[in-house]
């Protein structure tokens, strides 16, 4: 796996390893920054390697062709003395590095495009944590609401079992005074009928009682003079 692979899977596993764990909002996104730091650390560290060796690649190019101008005039100088076999010598040396230039710029090529990737790779995670740096009160407030909005609910359910409970003790109430009637009436048709016989009899009973103490008061009061 190339270096540019191997980074874009570190950045896309912590990610999905975020998304799986993703419980609180307010902790994930601090750690979500977290681990975008790191692999932009790793990431810098990186480029920096592959731009040193695109750099690397350039000079071989250019340190290249500069021999093979080098040679190119120095056969010109070698004509113009008048030494033919100096001028075909420096013409064979500018061949020989001629042959290494293809190969010198392809190395180079590759070089360029991998540092351009890393480059890029750099500035969209830079982005990235500028834009979720940004994002985090958002969505930490988001939660905190959201976690709020779970309470208030958590209390309105409470209020509503307290209004079931409320109905159904008016209920058993209902029930109770219904069996306490009921009982009540029980009692009432068990109880024996009354004698209106013996409510005569207490009656002249008393009627007998209070005439005595009538008479027994008028003996007194004769006795005593205050008749």
């Amino acid at each position: 796996m190339g270096i540019l692979d191997r980074f874009a899977s570190i950045v896309k596993a912590n990610i999905n390893e975020l998304l799986d764990k993703a419980e609180d909002p307010e902790k994930m996104v601090d750690q979500y920054l977290r681990e975008m730091t790191e692999s932009l650390a790793e990431v810098r560290e990186a480029t920096a390697g592959v731009m040193a060796e695109e750099k690397r690649t350039k000079k071989l190019v250019d340190d290249n062709m500069a021999e093979m101008a080098k040679y190119e005039d120095l056969a010109k100088k070698a004509l113009a003395a008048g030494n033919e076999g100096d001028a075909r010598t420096f013409l064979a040396k500018k061949q020989e590095l001629a042959g290494r230039t293809e190969g010198l710029t392809i190395a180079y090529e590759g070089a360029k495009a991998n540092a351009d990737k890393m480059r890029m790779m750099h500035d969209k995670l830079v982005k990235d944590i500028e834009e979720l740096n940004a994002r985090k009160a958002t969505i930490k407030a988001k939660a905190a609401v959201a976690k709020t909005q779970s309470k208030v609910n958590e209390m309105t359910s409470a209020g509503d079992r307290a209004e079931g409970a409320r109905s159904a003790f008016d209920r058993m109430e209902a029930k109770a005074d219904d069996m306490l009637e009921r009982a009540n009436a029980v009692a009432e048709l068990s109880e024996k009928p009354k004698d209106p016989t013996e409510e005569l009899e207490k009656k002249y009973e008393q009627a007998g009682v209070t005439a005595a103490v009538d008479d027994d008061l008028a003996r007194l009061k004769k006795e005593m003079g205050l008749d």
